[in-house]
């Protein structure tokens, strides 16, 4: 449903979006992630048409989006970043005109605007101006206004910008619902929704992919990645290490703490190592030592790990630690 092509924009000196190629299917939900200034917004105004590339083809639904920008657009619900909107306007009355502009009328438009009310939760604040509402309202109207023409393809730039966490789960949960059906784009800076609610997500920085994969497999590029946890009573943090250390399955061994007369130890697995092998490996350790266990588990590697490790530099990385 999109595809885009060593997307390329340049604004005089600066290289905002540096050769962007990337897929997305229908049924697919895809997460765009990157640091600020990364090229997130410029890449997705491309995307929508909104501004041109400097080099670099993008269609949608088989609509290149330079050579036929009108049926290629008809395709999408776009959601910008501070999303626009006619403050002196009621709710309805600015979904409405959205759903006109949008080629809808009569009873189409109707249930149209009633269909997008009910999936963003507006009825409270149908007949107010928009001038009159909350951020969080005023953000789930502006999101109404990108699905009510119930597009195929959706562009969100920060969905849940604003929202309060009870909006944002509803959010997440709405976009994971239109997934299944659409072809989905948004961008986020909260790792968290990448889990919630995403098929794949990409990682953007200085204007190149620099990732991309399931949520899954990018949690496995963590350094912590498939470590095992384990706490054991009435052994010395030395003898833990060495032991641990021992095990061919080993890359490293970190003891945590040492305290109330337990040790707590992160165990590294080599890279030929799953986290369940290297599990399995220290449970029968504890066990022909005869050490008094209280925790064991492997751990799955974390996204904001991930993410720092490929987007900051490599001063503020080593600082970080």
């Amino acid at each position: 449903m999109i595809k885009v092509e060593n997307l390329v924009k340049v604004f005089g000196t600066k290289v905002a979006v540096n050769g962007v190629s990337f897929e997305v299917q229908r049924g697919e939900v895809l997460g765009f992630l990157g640091p600020n200034g990364a090229g997130k917004s410029t890449t997705m105004r491309m995307v929508t048409g909104f501004i041109p590339p400097t080099s670099g083809r993008v269609s949608v639904g088989g609509h290149n989006m330079e050579e036929a920008p009108i049926p290629a657009k008809r395709l999408i619900g776009y959601l910008p970043e501070n999303a626009p909107s006619y403050t002196d306007m009621t709710v309805h009355g600015f979904l409405s005109f959205a759903a006109e502009i949008r080629g809808l009328q009569g009873e189409a438009k109707e249930k149209a605007v009633r269909r997008a009310v009910e999936m963003c939760f507006l009825e409270a604040v149908l007949h107010q101006s928009i001038e009159t509402l909350s951020k969080g309202y005023r953000h789930r109207t502006c999101f109404a206004q990108s699905i009510i023409h119930d597009p195929e393809v959706l562009i969100l730039d920060e969905p849940t910008d604003g929202l309060d966490p009870n909006q944002k789960h509803e959010v997440r949960t709405l976009i994971r619902r239109m997934g299944e059906k659409k072809a989905i784009i948004f961008s986020t800076h909260i790792l968290e929704e990448v889990d919630a609610a995403c098929s794949r997500a990409i990682i953007i920085d200085r204007g190149q992919i620099v990732a991309n994969g399931t949520p899954l497999e990018l949690r496995q590029r963590a350094d912590g990645a498939g470590a095992v946890l384990t706490r054991v009573l009435g052994v010395s943090s030395s003898v833990v290490r060495e032991k641990l250390g021992g095990l061919s399955e080993a890359r490293k061994v970190l003891v945590v703490s040492e305290e109330g007369g337990g040790v707590l130890a992160r165990v590294f697995p080599n890279q030929s190592t799953q986290g369940a092998a290297l599990a399995r490996s220290v449970g029968d350790l504890v066990a022909r030592e005869g050490w008094r266990i209280e925790q064991l588990h492997a751990e799955e590697g974390r996204l904001d790990e991930v993410f720092r490790s490929i987007t900051m530099p490599d001063t503020k990385r080593e600082e970080s630690k």
